[in-house]
């Protein structure tokens, strides 16, 4: 009968304090990243995202190019005369309307992310927690200044001189930017408290789509009826594109400016408050 030898209970092995130390990162720990650095950060992914999804950049490459082509030859000599003519009129309006178009694509992506569970794991880092939110929206900024740098490229080509000069081009796209900032952090709202990303974009096209047509982005609202020309009087884009058009043609128009700057501020102080009292909640 054979008998069965049980060995004794092996010892637990305790890493010493030198071994410890060995598989540690050496050095103090790392300073928690402030708002700016954070947000930059969040940015910068924004960005790489494009690099490795490179078809995003088609809303803000071939749709404003096919946007100007289009209205161009399709209404320049029908309003104008020439097609020449009609873009003196028609880019400044063409470039606000493409460019605000694309800023609901802002919510889209955070909605989209949210859905996946990315957000999830960006609130549990100790960093500001607004920062991946305004860090979207920062990196969004650089394809609002690629659309309308393609747009403005295409309408040199076909014809298109500001009396502005250099200065005043670059002023125009300085205030569509400010504009379109502020303008996404609505869209931003909106994908945290809609369930989907489709549901986002219909929102956003029902609300950009009056705002953008009914406006002075194609013809004079002299020409409109008079309800109509109510409501494309306090229509939002009629005074972003009026205050484009006028620092392009080298005769600001301050009211216009002035209207854009305010409604900017408090489109970003109310909506992004909203946001982040959501997201703060969420």
């Amino acid at each position: 009968m054979s008998t069965t030898t049980v060995a004794p209970d092996a010892t637990a092995y305790t890493p010493s304090a030198e071994t410890i130390a060995a598989v540690l990162a050496p050095g103090e720990k790392p300073r928690r990243p402030g708002p700016l650095s954070a947000s930059l950060t969040f940015g910068w992914r924004a960005m790489l995202k494009i690099k490795h999804v490179p078809e995003q950049l088609f809303d803000v490459t071939m749709f404003p190019i096919i946007m100007t082509l289009m209205f161009t030859y399709l209404f320049g000599g029908a309003l104008a005369g020439s097609p020449r003519e009609y873009l003196q009129y028609l880019l400044p309006g063409i470039m606000v309307t493409s460019v605000v178009m694309i800023t609901m694509y802002t919510g889209v992506g955070l909605n989209t992310d949210i859905e996946k569970g990315v957000f999830d794991r960006f609130r549990t880092l100790a960093v500001w927690r607004p920062a991946a939110l305004v860090g979207m929206i920062l990196g969004d900024v650089l394809r609002y200044v690629l659309a309308a740098t393609v747009i403005m490229g295409v309408g040199m080509v076909l014809g298109f001189r500001p009396g502005g000069g250099v200065m005043g081009v670059l002023a125009g796209i300085g205030l569509l930017v400010v504009f379109s900032f502020a303008f996404s952090w609505i869209w931003t709202w909106l994908g945290l408290i809609l369930r989907s990303e489709k549901s986002v974009m219909g929102v956003s096209m029902l609300v950009l789509f009056p705002l953008t047509f009914l406006s002075n982005v194609f013809v004079q609202p002299t020409t409109m009826p008079g309800w109509l020309q109510a409501f494309v009087d306090v229509n939002p884009i009629t005074h972003l594109v009026a205050a484009v058009r006028s620092v392009m043609a080298g005769a600001p128009d301050a009211g216009a400016i002035t209207w854009v700057l305010v409604a900017s501020a408090v489109c970003t102080a109310v909506f992004g408050a909203l946001t982040m009292y959501r997201y703060n909640r969420k």
